[in-house]
């Protein structure tokens, strides 16, 4: 099997390359950056630039599904030109891909598009499964909407569309456990605000294994891309200060302290979304990590 992947230098993107190597798949992958392109006999670089709708037209070569992680990060402050930056690299990296696919001849069957949890409204108590109907008003949720219905016009041409709603990746070097873990090292570790909200966490390994799964097995529809088992921020920081061995001595920060720090952005660290990997499960994936003690253990 030969896959063409958007974001492959990625976090997500480089453990699904790792799987896919594993596997004897070739990766394709498209790179904004020149100096990123690479020759290999299973790793083939391709030059596209989204903004301008350039692309190179070999990257279909061979390929029979798409893995599109391509997006510029949440993680900057959210001023009215970032917003639209977030937006726009979403979208416009789907169009080009469908245009592209409208005009060449190709062999592609199947693409997988990452998604966010972030559609979720915000609730301590909700268990959020993927036919649920409500739309978190946030920005967040606004991108999300947008990004889905985007990546369901490949369904006009004849493409199986799959879309894994991503929660928080664990990764030991990169996103946001090593941000956590980096206080906690060094005692200055603490939750954001009451501590309650949920965080629908995931071991790196087992989202790309999703992907992997949801292309293997041809499964159509909204995958949540999250561990069985949701915690909550108190109790995701104290999970990482045991792992570490490390006291939590201070307080809990407060919610509008973080606000004068990180502007809207802030509301990553204090929205709740506590959601189910049971669709997921239901189709016969298993989870590596399924807990989150066995999951910092291998991280940290």
């Amino acid at each position: 099997m030969k896959v063409l992947i958007t974001g492959a230098t990625g976090l997500i993107g480089k453990s699904i390359v790792q799987q896919c190597h594993a596997l004897g798949y070739s990766v394709h992958f498209l790179t904004t950056s020149k100096s990123k392109i690479e020759n290999n006999s299973n790793y083939q670089g391709f030059f596209w630039d989204p903004k301008i709708g350039e692309i190179d037209a070999k990257c279909l070569e061979g390929v029979t599904a798409i893995i599109n992680l391509a997006g510029s990060t949440i993680a900057q402050r959210w001023t009215e030109a970032n917003k639209n930056k977030i937006l726009e690299s979403r979208i416009n990296s789907l169009k080009i891909l469908h245009s592209l696919l409208s005009e060449q001849k190709h062999s592609i069957s199947h693409i997988i598009s990452a998604s966010a949890i972030g559609i979720y409204p915000s609730s301590d108590t909700n268990f959020y499964e993927e036919d649920f109907s409500d739309v978190s008003e946030t920005f967040l949720g606004e991108v999300v909407v947008k990004w889905e219905l985007e990546a369901d016009t490949f369904k006009e041409l004849g493409l199986t569309v799959s879309k894994i709603r991503i929660g928080l990746v664990l990764d030991d070097k990169e996103g946001a456990l090593p941000q956590i873990a980096r206080p906690v090292k060094l005692g200055l570790g603490a939750a954001f605000g009451n501590g309650n909200q949920w965080q629908s966490w995931i071991h790196k390994t087992d989202l790309a294994a999703i992907f992997l799964y949801v292309i293997n097995h041809n499964l159509p529809g909204v995958f949540n891309g999250v561990a069985p088992n949701p915690v909550t921020n108190s109790e995701l920081t104290k999970s990482v200060a045991r792992t570490l061995k490390r006291p939590l001595l201070l307080p809990n920060i407060p919610q509008f302290i973080m606000k004068l720090v990180l502007g809207d952005m802030h509301i990553l660290l204090f929205e709740s979304q506590r959601v189910s990997s049971k669709k997921i499960e239901n189709k016969g994936f298993q989870f590596t990590y399924a807990n989150l003690k066995s999951s910092l253990a291998n991280l940290l």
